[in-house]
């Protein structure tokens, strides 16, 4: 029983790493081997901070042995027990750390994965760093040509800046997401993301962004043709015309419904503004147009 205990098993892995004077070159296939029955004992023992401990050597051993990939897998469970530790610093260099090696295996996918892992972990201790996360995930997916697979990754990052108030940012990253979908012919992804832009700038009261968004996004086809285009189009003129009520039954609409909740959410808050200036703007253009065409 006591070869088993991990205890043992963390300290004997430790000895064949350490160089000495009897000691000239470390044994990473045997300490490797033992720090892995190490981190398993600990867990299974609940020893959450050693066991991170032991994982976080394994992965080490591995990546000194050429394994990039096994040193990620035990980067990874080192991640997760950290998380469970509450120690979000840690959450977010394993996992970055098994990211990157990952990549030394040329697999993008679970790289990003464990960006995306890390972000969700720190989305409310740590936004700032949950974005930037979910940025690089989304690059690491991007670069490899799969912009498909980092659609939900969009959202959740737009998602972050709404809770942060940043709202231009957010909007930004929802028009990212439109031209991932239109390298991959996804229309309806597409214009569900525009629409959802222009609902976040009319949140963030800011109707001239919204217009020109709308404007710059039907310069798309697929956008142009779609029911996202005739529900945005149909909000703007009812925020023109300063109808509230219209903008509250648009808001109600299928259109608005299929999108993500979170925007759904903000969308159906509209206006958040005072729409009598825009209103009493829109009135005086159309009286200036009316003083040009009458030539009497």
């Amino acid at each position: 029983m006591a070869a088993s205990d991990p205890n043992k098993l963390l300290a004997k892995a430790d000895k064949l790493t350490t160089l000495s004077l009897t000691r000239w070159n470390a044994d990473w296939k045997s300490a490797t081997a033992l720090y892995e029955q190490a981190a398993n004992g600990f867990r299974v023992a609940r020893n959450h901070e050693k066991a991170k401990i032991a994982f976080e050597k394994a992965s080490k051993g591995q990546e000194m042995l050429s394994s990039p990939w096994d040193a990620a897998k035990h980067m990874e469970s080192a991640a997760a027990l950290a998380k469970d530790l509450s120690n979000w610093q840690e959450v977010g260099d394993f996992y970055r750390k098994a990211s990157e090696l990952y990549m030394e295996c040329s697999r993008p996918q679970p790289a990003s994965d464990a960006l995306a892992k890390a972000a969700r972990a720190l989305e409310d201790s740590m936004p700032e760093e949950a974005i930037q996360l979910y940025t690089d995930a989304c690059t690491t997916l991007e670069d490899d040509g799969r912009e498909q697979m980092a659609f939900d990754l969009y959202r959740a990052a737009a998602n972050v800046y709404i809770k942060l108030q940043k709202y231009t940012d957010a909007a930004s990253f929802m028009l990212r997401l439109g031209l991932a979908a239109d390298k991959c012919n996804a229309t309806n992804s597409q214009s569900k993301a525009y629409l959802s832009a222009i609902v976040i700038y009319l949140y963030a009261d800011d109707f001239n962004q919204a217009e020109k968004c709308y404007n710059d996004c039907s310069q798309v086809d697929a956008f142009l043709r779609s029911d996202q285009n005739r529900c945005a189009s149909k909000l703007l003129a009812a925020y023109r015309d300063g109808d509230v009520e219209e903008i509250k039954r648009i808001a109600q609409s299928s259109g608005i419904s299929h999108l993500d909740h979170v925007i759904i959410r903000l969308a159906r808050k509209l206006p958040t503004g005072d729409l009598s200036a825009l209103k009493a703007k829109n009135a005086a253009e159309e009286d200036d147009e009316l003083d040009e065409d009458d030539l009497t």
